[in-house]
């Protein structure tokens, strides 16, 4: 609260003082931890916080939130307005405070993407079965692809990962593939985007990443608002509009999303039943 605190006021303090746009409310917009690091992910997604901004007519302030159950938690209590959130994330944001979908983001212009388990190439670990005794790293736990789809598909194979492993981790996305690939841990979750993202910034090589299990399409990212904001249906439909048409403003701004991002499409709350289903069959999501 203290972050937001300092930034709302050096922010209003700004705009009344340049005639801005102080005249309308701050919108905090909460971004997740998609880059290797805090400021990276902050330069990524500032073109995208300043569009909107210009497009909603209002102030937008941005805050990248490190954790995915973080992120969830600020949108339920109110912390953020708006969420570019896991599916995983909003699924629990909209169980514990209402929080709603208004759009879904476009990976190669699909709204979809995968778990996936990844493992060294000289681990000698094939498939799943060979992964007993082994090392795993899941992601935090409001991670869909690092947490969630992997540990309902082990419940799915009568796997107990606390008994099936000979430890067990939590860590970010970005250093799972890097312990895996330098031979740290023998194996751990993350997601196809994430792994091809840091293959092609050099980050890890491809040849020292092996992946063993992917799930089936997984429903993308979710731009999602508190259920104070959805209220405002007219500010919403003028989001949606202004998401919309991120697709043909990459052809002259295509910094607005990262490498591969081709847009948004609006998506409702029913899009994500897959991840609410699998929340439910693990025992993680409690409807209220």
């Amino acid at each position: 609260m203290k972050f937001w605190s300092c930034v709302l006021v050096m922010l209003a303090s700004a705009l009344l003082s340049t005639g801005g746009l102080a005249a309308e409310p701050l919108l905090k917009f909460g971004v997740g931890l998609f880059q290797p690091n805090r400021d990276k992910n902050d330069a990524t997604y500032r073109p995208l916080a300043d569009y909107l901004a210009a497009r909603l007519n209002r102030p937008v302030v941005l805050r990248t939130v490190d954790s995915w159950e973080g992120l969830a938690k600020s949108l339920a209590n109110g912390e953020t307005d708006i969420a570019l959130m896991g599916p995983w994330g909003y699924v629990l944001a909209n169980n514990e405070a209402g929080s709603q979908v208004v759009a879904s983001i476009l990976y190669d212009n699909k709204p979809e993407y995968h778990a996936i388990i990844v493992t060294h190439p000289d681990s000698g670990i094939q498939t799943v079965a060979d992964l007993k005794g082994r090392t795993f790293a899941f992601g935090d736990k409001g991670s869909t692809s690092g947490y969630l789809i992997p540990l309902h598909f082990f419940m799915t194979q009568g796997i107990n990962p606390d008994s099936y492993f000979a430890k067990v981790l939590h860590a970010p996305h970005q250093a799972i593939e890097t312990q895996v690939t330098q031979g740290v841990l023998d194996a751990g979750a993350d997601y196809n985007r994430n792994r091809t993202a840091m293959i092609e910034q050099g980050l890890i090589r491809a040849d020292q990443s092996k992946i063993i299990w992917q799930s089936a399409p997984l429903p993308n990212d979710a731009v999602a608002v508190s259920r104070a904001l959805f209220a405002d249906q007219a500010l919403v439909a003028r989001l949606q509009a202004a998401l919309l048409d991120v697709g043909q403003a990459l052809n002259t701004q295509p910094n607005l999303l990262p490498p591969h991002y081709t847009g948004f499409v609006i998506r409702d709350n029913g899009f994500y039943k897959p991840i609410r289903d699998a929340g439910l069959a693990t025992g993680k999501l409690r409807p209220k």
